[in-house]
């Protein structure tokens, strides 16, 4: 479907609006998290429910049968990568720099995910790179560093800001090595449900791994708030939306789907505020402003280098 049918297209649009409403609430559940439980164990729990909850999604809706449940050889080692670095190395870092930074923040910041994603792909999948899009991306680096100097000079006792943005760069070359790994040929010969249910298990195990080693033993919060945040970030925040953002890129194509990449922080920055005391003032909003205008020139360069092969 093209793009101009794409956006007139009731399941598009319902999908687009969900999926940045969702991701962006699941930055505050994951910071509604951080406690008892050490981030390690946490991470585990959200991914064991969401191989559980894709593979039965997959199941009852044929995409995955009983007897083909484990695919070819190819296909496992592709969704073995994709889980240790999109499930496992993106979210055990994602985690800790909450502990450390506002998920609003952290939500803006890996927004940039763009930047990589476009390197990446250049290297790996040969995608151009336009001019706008370095404008675009210089100008989002900029916002974000009036953001970090602002978050800096706010912080309370005992918060690392440095760190907390390390953590969060870490995440992001996790997050786009696994789109990178999502876009070759191999992960299209599947089933989305398949190949994430896969990815799912896979960055499961190595995250439990990674929680015995650095934690100890098995640790669950039974509390209703806590478990009903692993529930959410499992079944909605990861089971729901990954189909749906599949959905965005095989209709509207890679570039316009991106644009969800830009409204996910604004869902998360007004959510920060609501419920976690952020304050606004000139130099984090100037912040904000340039981050996210340098989201959309990025996109918009990145929409144009790529709508000829749509």
């Amino acid at each position: 479907m093209t793009g101009t049918h794409a956006r007139a297209d009731p399941r598009v649009i319902a999908a687009f609006v969900v999926t940045a409403l969702v991701w962006g609430s699941t930055w505050l559940v994951i910071k509604a998290q951080i406690g008892p439980v050490p981030p390690s164990w946490s991470v585990t729990w959200r991914f064991v429910g969401a191989a559980i909850g894709m593979f039965a999604l997959g199941l009852m809706r044929g995409d995955i049968r009983v007897g083909a449940l484990v695919p070819e050889r190819r296909v496992l080692i592709q969704a073995a990568l994709i889980g240790l670095s999109l499930f496992c190395g993106n979210f055990q870092f994602v985690y800790r720099a909450e502990g450390h930074l506002t998920s609003g923040l952290v939500a803006v910041v890996f927004a940039l995910l763009l930047v990589p994603n476009a390197v990446f792909g250049r290297v790996f999948l040969g995608t151009p790179i336009t001019r706008r899009f370095v404008l675009g991306s210089v100008i989002a680096l900029s916002g974000v560093v009036l953001l970090m100097v602002h978050e800096y000079r706010a912080a309370p006792s005992g918060s690392d800001v440095p760190l907390g943005a390390a953590m969060t760069a870490l995440a992001l070359l996790f997050a786009s090595t696994g789109n990178v790994l999502q876009a070759a040929q191999v992960a299209r010969t599947v089933p989305a449900a398949m190949l994430l249910g896969w990815a799912f298990l896979f960055g499961a195990g190595a995250d439990c791994v990674i929680a015995l080693v650095l934690s100890g033993p098995p640790v669950f919060d039974w509390s209703p708030a806590y478990a009903g945040c692993v529930a959410y970030l499992a079944l909605v925040g990861s089971v729901l939306t990954f189909p749906l953002y599949n959905l965005l890129l095989r209709e509207m194509g890679p570039g316009r789907a991106a644009y969800n990449g830009v409204l996910v922080p604004v869902v998360a920055m007004a959510l920060s505020t609501l419920f976690e005391g952020y304050r606004w003032s000139t130099l984090n909003a100037a912040g904000a402003v340039l981050s996210l205008i340098g989201l959309v020139v990025a996109l918009r360069g990145r929409m144009q280098a790529r709508s000829p092969s749509r």
